[in-house]
């Protein structure tokens, strides 16, 4: 899944695997480089990581 913030034009995105999830991680990556290197979050740290960026708790 891509943010709900990327833009159609190739600009700044990050995407997440949610299929992964059900195997306790959750890979990240940088959207405009898909065969680089990707970021791996324990299932947990992901959803607390996620709620934080909804409820407004790090700055725009």
């Amino acid at each position: 899944m891509k943010s709900s913030y990327s833009e159609g034009n190739g600009g700044t995105c990050v995407e997440w695997a949610p299929a992964f999830a059900a195997s306790g991680v959750v890979p990240v990556r940088d959207s405009k480089a898909p065969h680089g290197p990707a970021l791996a979050f324990e299932t947990a740290a992901w959803s607390s990581f996620v709620s934080a960026v909804k409820d407004g708790e790090f700055p725009a």
